[in-house]
């Protein structure tokens, strides 16, 4: 018997009121799991659910401090994407 498909933004959009976040953005999303791909690859899959979770997090503290959510965002994976394996600074 087949499962029923899930429309994953909309679910996506579903979990983030369900949050009490905004949802996000489709740039955002892209973004997210260009980064995923590059945890999974670049360190370890396990890793990837982990590091989303901190990626969230360090966005959330730059909203605090004042950031736009969307130049949080940015930041947070700025500062990730140096953490990887294979750059200057990871």
């Amino acid at each position: 018997m087949d499962e029923p498909t899930i429309d994953m933004d909309a679910w996506l959009d579903t979990l983030a009121t369900t949050l009490g976040v905004d949802p996000l953005e489709e740039q955002q999303v892209m973004e997210l799991l260009g980064v995923a791909r590059d945890v999974a690859h670049g360190v370890e899959r396990r890793a990837t659910p982990l590091a989303t979770f901190l990626l969230g997090a360090a966005t959330q503290r730059r909203i605090g401090h004042g950031a736009t959510s969307g130049d949080a965002f940015a930041d947070a994976v700025a500062e990730l994407r140096t953490a990887l394996p294979g750059t200057p600074e990871g």
